[in-house]
């Protein structure tokens, strides 16, 4: 079976966030249950800076003002298509956020749905696999050209973000004017490419099952409830999983020293580790937490900056790493002056730092408001980093909470607390704190944690399972 991905960040060559994670580790998942994919995306400078003998595959006279080249390259063993048109992706800075991003997207959209219809010579795809508004308007495409067209999947990272723009660009785009309706493109007088991916798509995913009812609600619908209500037919939620091999505290070289679940040896000298680099006290006893996110209102960065003196009242130490809303940025930098001998931060992003603190804090906590899957506690579970997450999302579907049960079962993995809420994030740290005073106890989730299957092995035989659904 021949799979086309499409994606507007795939890891290892481009990362704002968790969708390039699963672009660029689902691919290499999917090879054991005989998939073959390609994967395509946007030639942005960092992208092809880090080509080598790349070729090109198909070229194209005129892709939204002027011409293009789709490369073929292999990076780290994932077969890649990347779409060089200087005019939509050289430049600067940022990857979104500019002005003509409906026209970038749109590219990308259209240079897959020719690819789905056989444009690329030796490569005629059984199913295009859209990810994220970026890619939304490849069904569309591929539905209104009214030709010969693959099965088509759209999976929605982050229902918040839809990719809403003016109705005067549908020409532009080249869309007939019969997509302009409730069931094509159209959203509330404007285009969403969302909305168009989860109208026409043939199927329907989101990374979690707990997700996909979420949203299925007015409250976390986002004003999409009701089409995916009204799509629940071909709508499914599957879990994501992380890269074992990038994420492995047994052969981590950005870490101090390895470890694994028999041998745990190596986590107190990450500790230190952490604490040096941060110049915090190196005090092993103390409980040590780690955040590790986007700086947003979704995140509940907010509950966090809130309920610091109580985790500070509590004698633990706190690390932060990430970037976002400035606002936030400025809260948490904040914490950081108020209390430098406790709480240390980072704004910006470090991929080796993020496995230093996985390895080296206690706890990490995930205070978000909704979480679709959420690849942090993921990584948490793996290095024994012990996951305190609230109740939303992928973050139910993954962590097992420390309740008196689940301890008495020996089975839990981690922390659970009510999202939303300053006094349940505080609770759950006082729990924590509790829990980690129990070095028995703690040892015991720590060994459940990273006997947990957090690999694309079972999510990568389902969505091939979904693939076979399509071409039967």
């Amino acid at each position: 079976m021949r799979l086309l991905s499409v994606a507007s960040e795939v890891f290892p060559l481009v990362k704002t966030g968790g969708l390039a994670d699963v672009a660029g580790a689902l691919p290499r998942a999917l090879s054991e249950y005989g998939v073959e994919t390609r994967t395509l995306l946007p030639g942005y400078p960092a992208v092809l800076a880090a080509l080598s003998d790349a070729e090109p595959a198909l070229r194209i006279g005129d892709l939204f003002g002027g011409s293009a080249t789709v490369l073929t390259a292999a990076v780290d063993g994932l077969q890649t298509l990347v779409i060089d048109a200087p005019h939509l992706y050289s430049r600067p800075g940022g990857i979104y956020g500019w002005p003509d991003d409906a026209i970038r997207f749109a590219a990308l959209a259209r240079v897959a749905a020719d690819i789905g219809m056989g444009a690329l010579p030796g490569f005629l795809p059984d199913i295009v696999h859209s990810h994220d508004w970026q890619t939304g308007l490849t069904p569309a495409y591929l539905r209104y050209d009214g030709r010969r067209a693959p099965g088509t999947v759209m999976t929605v990272h982050n229902l918040a973000f839809q990719g809403q723009f003016p109705p005067n660009l549908l020409g532009v785009l080249g869309l007939p004017a019969s997509a302009y309706t409730m069931e094509g493109v159209e959203y509330y007088g404007e285009i969403s490419f969302l909305k168009a991916g989860l109208q026409l798509a043939d199927r329907i995913t989101t990374v979690s099952p707990t997700y996909a009812a979420e949203i299925q609600s007015p409250a976390l619908g986002m004003g999409m409830d009701g089409l995916l209500r009204h799509r629940a037919a071909v709508f499914s939620g599957i879990l994501n999983g992380i890269d074992t091999e990038v994420w492995n505290p047994q052969t981590d070289t950005a870490i101090v020293e390895t470890f694994s679940v028999d041998e745990l040896g190596g986590r107190p000298a990450n500790k230190a580790g952490l604490q040096e680099h941060f110049d915090l006290p190196v005090e092993p006893s103390l409980p040590l937490f780690g955040i590790i996110t986007r700086l947003s209102w979704q995140k509940g960065v907010d509950l966090i900056t809130a309920a610091v003196p109580d985790l500070i009242a509590l004698g633990a130490q706190l690390v932060v790493l990430g970037a976002g809303d400035f606002d936030q940025e400025v809260a948490v930098g904040g914490l950081r002056d108020r209390y430098s001998e406790t709480v240390a931060v980072r704004i910006g992003y470090d991929e080796a730092l993020a496995h230093l603190i996985q390895a080296g804090a206690d706890a990490i906590v995930v205070p978000s408001r909704f979480e679709p899957c959420g690849l942090t506690q993921l990584c948490a579970l793996r290095y024994g980093a012990i996951p305190v997450v609230a109740r939303t999302g992928g973050l139910v579907d993954t962590v097992i909470d420390a309740s008196p049960v689940a301890l008495a079962a020996g089975v839990a993995t981690g922390v659970q607390f009510a999202a939303g809420s300053v006094e349940m994030v505080a609770a759950a740290l006082r729990r924590t704190v509790g829990l980690h005073a129990d070095r028995t106890a703690w040892r015991q989730m720590q060994a459940n944690a990273m006997h947990t299957d957090v690999s694309w092995r079972d999510p990568a035989r389902r969505y091939a399972t979904l693939y076979r659904g399509l071409l039967r």
